[in-house]
Protein backbone atom coordinates (compact mmCIF):
# COMPACT_ATOMS: atom_id res chain seq x y z
CA UNK A 1 0.00 0.00 0.00
CA UNK A 2 1.20 3.48 -0.82
CA UNK A 3 0.10 6.94 0.18
CA UNK A 4 0.99 10.17 -1.52
CA UNK A 5 0.09 12.42 1.37
CA UNK A 6 -0.31 11.19 4.94
CA UNK A 7 -0.85 12.79 8.31
CA UNK A 8 0.37 11.55 11.65
CA UNK A 9 -2.09 11.36 14.55
CA UNK A 10 -5.56 10.13 15.40
CA UNK A 11 -7.41 13.45 15.26
CA UNK A 12 -6.77 16.89 13.86
CA UNK A 13 -5.61 18.40 17.15
CA UNK A 14 -1.86 18.12 17.37
CA UNK A 15 -1.62 16.43 13.96
CA UNK A 16 1.16 17.31 11.60
CA UNK A 17 1.90 17.06 7.93
CA UNK A 18 4.61 18.38 5.67
CA UNK A 19 3.37 21.50 3.92
CA UNK A 20 -0.36 20.75 4.16
CA UNK A 21 -1.45 22.22 7.48
CA UNK A 22 -3.99 20.57 9.75
CA UNK A 23 -6.30 18.12 7.96
CA UNK A 24 -8.78 15.51 9.20
CA UNK A 25 -7.46 11.96 9.34
CA UNK A 26 -8.51 8.54 10.48
CA UNK A 27 -6.75 5.98 12.65
CA UNK A 28 -4.39 3.65 10.80
CA UNK A 29 -4.36 -0.05 11.64
CA UNK A 30 -2.21 -2.22 9.39
CA UNK A 31 -4.11 -5.29 8.23
CA UNK A 32 -0.97 -7.27 7.52
CA UNK A 33 2.41 -7.68 9.13
CA UNK A 34 4.04 -7.74 5.71
CA UNK A 35 5.62 -4.35 4.92
CA UNK A 36 4.75 -2.69 1.66
CA UNK A 37 7.34 -2.95 -1.06
CA UNK A 38 9.43 0.16 -1.44
CA UNK A 39 10.89 -0.84 -4.80
CA UNK A 40 10.32 1.70 -7.56
CA UNK A 41 7.89 0.74 -10.26
CA UNK A 42 9.36 -1.16 -13.18
CA UNK A 43 6.87 0.47 -15.52
CA UNK A 44 8.73 2.97 -17.69
CA UNK A 45 7.51 6.54 -17.57
CA UNK A 46 6.58 8.37 -20.69
CA UNK A 47 7.43 11.52 -18.76
CA UNK A 48 6.96 15.14 -19.61
CA UNK A 49 3.19 15.08 -20.09
CA UNK A 50 2.74 18.44 -18.41
CA UNK A 51 -1.00 18.40 -19.07
CA UNK A 52 -2.20 18.96 -15.51
CA UNK A 53 -2.70 22.14 -13.52
CA UNK A 54 -0.03 23.76 -11.42
CA UNK A 55 2.74 23.29 -13.96
CA UNK A 56 3.15 19.57 -13.27
CA UNK A 57 5.95 17.97 -15.25
CA UNK A 58 4.61 14.42 -15.15
CA UNK A 59 2.48 12.09 -17.22
CA UNK A 60 -1.09 12.00 -15.86
CA UNK A 61 -1.99 8.57 -17.31
CA UNK A 62 1.13 6.89 -15.92
CA UNK A 63 0.62 8.72 -12.61
CA UNK A 64 -2.93 7.36 -12.39
CA UNK A 65 -1.65 3.82 -12.96
CA UNK A 66 1.02 4.24 -10.26
CA UNK A 67 -1.52 5.82 -7.90
CA UNK A 68 -3.89 2.87 -8.31
CA UNK A 69 -1.05 0.42 -7.60
CA UNK A 70 0.62 2.23 -4.72
CA UNK A 71 -1.64 4.91 -3.22
CA UNK A 72 -5.30 3.96 -3.55
CA UNK A 73 -5.23 1.69 -0.49
CA UNK A 74 -4.85 4.77 1.72
CA UNK A 75 -6.18 7.71 -0.33
CA UNK A 76 -9.53 8.32 -2.00
CA UNK A 77 -9.94 10.42 -5.12
CA UNK A 78 -13.71 10.96 -5.21
CA UNK A 79 -14.70 14.52 -4.22
CA UNK A 80 -16.47 14.53 -0.87
CA UNK A 81 -15.69 10.87 -0.07
CA UNK A 82 -14.71 10.07 3.50
CA UNK A 83 -10.93 9.82 3.94
CA UNK A 84 -9.46 6.43 4.78
CA UNK A 85 -5.89 6.40 6.16
CA UNK A 86 -4.68 9.49 4.32
CA UNK A 87 -6.62 12.57 3.26
CA UNK A 88 -9.01 12.70 0.31
CA UNK A 89 -6.74 13.97 -2.47
CA UNK A 90 -9.60 15.09 -4.74
CA UNK A 91 -10.68 17.54 -2.05
CA UNK A 92 -7.10 18.79 -1.57
CA UNK A 93 -6.06 18.93 -5.24
CA UNK A 94 -7.23 22.51 -5.90
CA UNK A 95 -4.93 23.83 -3.16
CA UNK A 96 -1.88 21.68 -3.97
CA UNK A 97 1.14 22.31 -6.19
CA UNK A 98 3.54 19.86 -7.76
CA UNK A 99 6.23 21.08 -5.36
CA UNK A 100 4.08 20.42 -2.27
CA UNK A 101 3.11 16.93 -3.45
CA UNK A 102 6.71 16.00 -4.28
CA UNK A 103 7.84 17.32 -0.88
CA UNK A 104 5.30 15.05 0.85
CA UNK A 105 6.39 12.06 -1.23
CA UNK A 106 10.07 12.75 -0.48
CA UNK A 107 9.49 13.45 3.25
CA UNK A 108 6.47 11.36 4.24
CA UNK A 109 4.88 11.53 7.67
CA UNK A 110 3.89 8.17 9.20
CA UNK A 111 2.04 6.00 8.41
CA UNK A 112 3.08 6.85 4.84
CA UNK A 113 6.14 4.76 4.00
CA UNK A 114 9.20 6.31 2.37
CA UNK A 115 10.40 5.71 -1.19
CA UNK A 116 7.05 4.63 -2.63
CA UNK A 117 7.70 6.46 -5.86
CA UNK A 118 10.79 8.40 -6.84
CA UNK A 119 12.11 10.47 -9.70
CA UNK A 120 9.86 10.73 -12.75
CA UNK A 121 7.36 8.29 -11.21
CA UNK A 122 6.83 10.76 -8.34
CA UNK A 123 6.30 13.58 -10.85
CA UNK A 124 3.78 11.41 -12.70
CA UNK A 125 1.83 10.72 -9.48
CA UNK A 126 1.90 14.45 -8.69
CA UNK A 127 0.53 15.23 -12.16
CA UNK A 128 -2.32 12.77 -11.60
CA UNK A 129 -3.16 14.21 -8.17
CA UNK A 130 -3.19 17.73 -9.64
CA UNK A 131 -5.47 16.54 -12.46
CA UNK A 132 -8.09 15.67 -9.82
CA UNK A 133 -8.76 19.40 -9.41
CA UNK A 134 -10.15 19.44 -12.97
CA UNK A 135 -12.67 16.65 -12.39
Amino acid sequence: MVAVIAIYGTDTEGSSSVGLGSLPISTFSPSSSTPASSAPSSTPSTGGGGTSSGGASGDVAHGQQLFQEKCSGCHVTEPGAAPTVGPNLADLAPSLTEERILQQIDNPAPPMPPDLVTGQDAKDVAAYVLSLAKQ
